[in-house]
């Protein structure tokens, strides 16, 4: 357990269960109903099911409607939230390390980028892959989609966000963030590790400082003085929370400044996810470089920690 860590998180179309996945090819699931009742015990806190899902680390999970699914090395499970412990459906793939992947509601596919520099597309009814999106030069960290626009943005080892268009495959625009004097930080290197989008706003960070962008002037607009590479961010109501290298979930405001830096559990931090499936069990969560999943039913402190 001291070597565990968690890579990522995603909770059930019904807003009752997270999933939770690490390093060594393990699935958690637990109960948020069980976990924040009043009466909860450490018992609660732990799995109701977890389960080797893949040989090597699980580096994305995703919701669908009916389906977890969990990608590692080359290969791409689909589990049925309905009955979990059963596998439903496998789909290989020549890609090393899956890193992230993210479904297009518009035409129910399914969008995978990893270690093959290239970005791939699966028909989520048939479970095959139709095209491949090629233009970045070394391995796809993270992805994003702008569902309105029909774009489809991904950040990489080269230094580059692309944005694309869903419908014709082709790369319309390229951001080498790190060549941007005022967000670059060349002691980390140009890598792109972290990326998200609302509407015409883009955060990205990684080597790069985490920058606030808008995509119809593709510029920067605020950069945010955190220290060590950005993991994973998102945008929270007017806030932009961030977890990264060290042990804090970082809110910022929209401006640039940093508003707190709320302690977590994990000495280094990996994955934040925010629970919108359910007003009930509304939670924020936060894994990284130990088996403790924080949960925050508040925004200023962690209310307890689940553990694998």
């Amino acid at each position: 357990l001291l070597h565990m860590s968690v890579f990522s998180q995603s909770f059930s179309p019904c807003g009752r269960f997270l999933a939770a996945s690490n390093n060594y090819g393990e699935i958690a699931v637990f109960s948020l109903s069980s976990s924040l009742s009043p009466e909860a015990t450490g018992i609660n806190q732990k799995p109701i099911l977890t389960f080797t899902a893949h040989e090597g680390p699980i580096f994305a999970l995703l919701s669908t409607d009916a389906h977890l699914l969990s990608a590692g090395n080359g290969e791409i499970s689909a589990w049925s939230w309905a009955e979990l412990a059963k596998r439903v459906r496998e789909s290989s793939l020549e890609i090393p390390e899956i890193n992230d992947m993210i479904v297009n509601c518009r035409d129910n596919s399914l969008a995978v980028g990893g270690g093959d520099n290239n970005i791939h597309i699966m028909d989520l009814e048939t479970g095959v892959f139709k095209s491949v999106l090629q233009g970045h030069t070394d391995y796809i960290h993270c992805l994003s989609m702008r569902e309105r626009e029909g774009e489809l943005l991904s950040g990489g080892e080269d230094g580059a966000v692309r944005i694309w268009d869903c419908r014709t495959g082709q790369s319309v625009h390229r951001l080498e963030v790190y060549k941007y004097e005022e967000c670059a930080r060349p002691q980390y290197g140009k890598w792109i590790s972290c990326l998200t989008t609302d509407s015409d706003w883009m955060l990205c960070g990684g080597g790069p400082s985490l920058s606030l962008w808008h995509l119809r002037s593709l510029s920067p607009t605020s950069i945010f003085p955190l220290s060590g590479c950005q993991r994973q961010a998102m945008f929270y109501q007017d806030l932009i929370l961030s977890v990264g290298e060290g042990h804090f979930l970082s809110h910022c405001l929209l401006g640039g400044d940093v508003k707190s830096l709320i302690p977590c559990s994990p000495p280094s931090l990996n994955t934040v996810a925010l629970n919108t499936n359910s007003t009930e069990h509304r939670v924020l969560t936060v894994g990284g470089s130990s088996d403790q999943i924080d949960v925050f039913t508040n925004l200023s402190y962690k209310a307890f920690s689940l553990s694998f």
